[in-house]
């Protein structure tokens, strides 16, 4: 793939299409004159004309990809490879990126005709340049191609490659991660409400506590547990607290809800 920046056709312009490529056009990794947007939703295309005004926006998927260097397909898991199908003769010489949860990579590869396909899954936080992304290639995927993945990944947060048969277990943990941490926060700011703090401020205090925590285990490595002791005085506020979260199962909880999710993604796959 040649150094300049890339002709993208984005399949699907809903909101997993925006955060990654709105978050792309902010770090200065593409600009918007070089992205296509493919989308019959009126509403959708309605949000890129308005947000994203130098991007041309079509409700034809394939005049879409007609010249694109890299075809970003990030549709519903149930279209994707019927869209996969319709596009292949169009797109027959671009890079396939494919954000569908569940869909195994050798069926995207059966379905192109061409090994040269990248499956992704990104995450929400790719909006404000915190993603945590994973991604997988096939066997006609050049280093350069894999290069710009990692690069198009990296400008919105931490790109990681794996192998095909751990995306299901990324999907389920950082794919689905985010709306699990979302109900984190809502809840201990129920409980900062239910203490007596007003709600705004209960809020604030939630979001930034998670936002420092995880900060706190990225910068300095040190293990969660350890760093939960750290907290947890004897006889304290903390311990009283985590007893709680122990009674309630927020353990087991939160692992069943990632296995949970896991196994929906493999069973998309085989639909």
């Amino acid at each position: 793939m040649e150094n300049t920046k890339p002709q993208l056709a984005l399949i699907g312009g809903g909101k997993m299409g925006r955060a990654l490529v709105q978050g792309m056009i902010d770090a200065g990794f593409t600009t918007a004159d070089r992205v296509t947007v493919g989308d019959h939703n009126p509403v959708s295309q309605a949000w890129w004309k308005q947000n994203v005004p130098q991007a041309t926006v079509t409700p034809d998927s394939k005049s879409a990809v007609e010249g694109a260097d890299v075809v970003l397909l990030a549709i519903k898991p149930r279209v994707v490879l019927a869209a996969v199908s319709e596009l292949k003769r169009t797109a027959r010489k671009s890079l396939l990126i494919s954000v569908a949860a569940g869909i195994p990579l050798d069926a995207l590869v059966r379905q192109f005709g061409s090994s040269r396909v990248i499956r992704v899954m990104p995450n929400t936080p790719s909006l404000v340049g915190a993603g945590a992304s994973a991604y997988c290639c096939g066997d006609d995927v050049s280093s350069e191609d894999a290069a710009f993945v990692d690069g198009m990944l990296s400008s919105v947060g931490k790109a990681f490659r794996v192998d095909d048969k751990a995306m299901d277990a990324v999907t389920g943990l950082s794919g689905s991660g985010p709306a699990f941490v979302c109900m984190i926060i809502e809840a201990l700011a129920d409980g900062g409400v239910l203490s007596g703090l007003p709600r705004e401020l209960s809020m604030q205090l939630a979001t930034q506590t998670v936002l420092g925590t995880a900060k706190l285990v990225q910068q300095t490595g040190t293990h969660p547990g350890e760093l939960k002791d750290a907290v947890a005085s004897p006889g304290g506020t903390t311990i009283a607290g985590i007893a709680a979260l122990e009674r309630g199962g927020l353990r087991n909880t939160m692992i069943s809800a990632v296995e949970t999710a896991t196994r929906r993604s493999e069973e998309l796959g085989k639909n």
